[in-house]
């Protein structure tokens, strides 16, 4: 079996914010892409880089839900 390609940590936040764009229409992406790197930033010194882009999809993901009330978390 061979062995896995990595995908690159910035490749994976940018499907993330492609992802969010597409479930948060409404969102301008400079909105959108202001919050992904902050959430991104809080990260900076954490050595172990594997799950930092599901944890900042998720926070964004809830942030932009709990800005709009009637639009649900998937």
């Amino acid at each position: 079996m061979p062995p896995r390609a990595r995908i690159s940590e910035q490749t994976r936040i940018a499907e993330i914010e492609r992802r969010l764009k597409e479930q948060f229409p409404a969102v301008s992406f400079e909105v959108l892409d202001a919050a992904v790197r902050e959430h991104h930033s809080r990260f900076q010194a954490s050595p172990i880089r594997d799950f930092i882009p599901l944890l900042v999809e998720k926070r964004v993901r809830q942030e932009l839900a709990d800005a709009s009330p009637s639009h649900p978390v998937a």
